[in-house]
């Protein structure tokens, strides 16, 4: 699943293709791919100008507002204040895609939902495996959406003192908290495992025995290792490639994730795995203890 740098990237490269651009129609061509209310989406995102593209956790967000009317057009009759779109929300899940094509271009086979949009372009959102989804949100409907209601703070926003206190006293085992996107949104199995390793912190160590110095530590690596991983344009495993079809580079910088059985970079010992937080995790027995 795409992580926090992977989908900065793509909203980064995605900026400079649609900011400032309408949307002309949305096409739904998968149900399934729709959250939330499908006729706000369906509907209303139509005539709104995408006018900033970003990140929020692991959520690539389009921030929308009304095009202006110019001379010629009919007056429109105003929207409700509930069906007045504010944002589109995609999560890429395993699979999803964000791609704009030039005028004429037909969906593809695993297209879900293409945007049209003023300069002739086309935004089309792909899932091969459909596990992503796409949401039309008005000021309301942020109150409601539980799943961002209970997002973490962003791990490249959040001080040391407070990344301190959000973990110490914790029981639960550190990677497993790093994972949840209560606790902190954004991070996934790579950058944890990654982050661990060079904060020399065992992913299976509770939280609560952590010293506060090596929190701290903690807090330093995962910043670094994100920021470091966001430079790369993320890492492409499989399916992961930006909003120009590229694959990231992070991968080549892996000292531990994907790498069980091989020589730790640091002391030769043959890396372990493990199941934590269930997810497969790579980490050595004697850097990490």
């Amino acid at each position: 699943m795409p992580e926090l740098p992977e989908v900065e990237t793509i909203a980064r490269g995605l900026a400079p293709q649609v900011e400032g651009r309408t949307v002309t129609a949305v096409h739904i061509l998968n149900d399934s791919t729709v959250e939330g209310r499908r006729e706000l989406l369906e509907h209303h995102v139509a005539g709104c100008a995408i006018s900033r593209v970003h990140r929020r956790g692991k959520v690539l967000l389009m921030d929308i507002v009304p095009a202006r009317a110019s001379a010629t057009d009919k007056p429109a009759v105003a929207p409700q204040p509930s069906n007045q779109p504010t944002h589109v929300a995609f999560h890429l899940k395993m699979t999803g895609r964000l791609f704009v094509y030039p005028q004429g271009t037909p969906p593809a086979v695993h297209t879900r939902i293409i945007f049209d949009l003023s300069d002739g372009s086309r935004l089309f959102f792909d899932d091969a495996r459909k596990f992503g989804y796409c949401r039309a949100l008005a000021t309301q409907d942020f109150t409601e959406w539980n799943f961002w209601l209970k997002l973490g703070p962003e791990p490249l926003e959040i001080g040391e003192d407070a990344f301190v206190q959000l973990l110490r006293g914790r029981r639960t085992r550190i990677k497993a908290a790093l994972l949840d996107q209560t606790v902190i949104a954004g991070i996934g199995n790579i950058y944890a495992d990654e982050s661990l390793f060079r904060a020399r912190i065992r992913p299976d160590a509770a939280c609560d025995s952590i010293p506060e110095a090596k929190l701290r530590a903690l807090h330093g690596v995962v910043q670094a290792v994100l920021q470091l991983a966001i430079r790369e344009c993320g890492s492409s495993i499989r399916d992961y490639r930006d909003a120009h079809g590229d694959a990231g580079a992070f991968q080549n910088n892996f000292l531990v994730y994907g790498k069980a059985g091989e020589k730790c970079t640091v002391c030769g010992r043959k890396l372990s795995t493990a199941k934590v937080a269930g997810r497969t995790t790579v980490f050595c027995g004697k850097c990490q203890k």
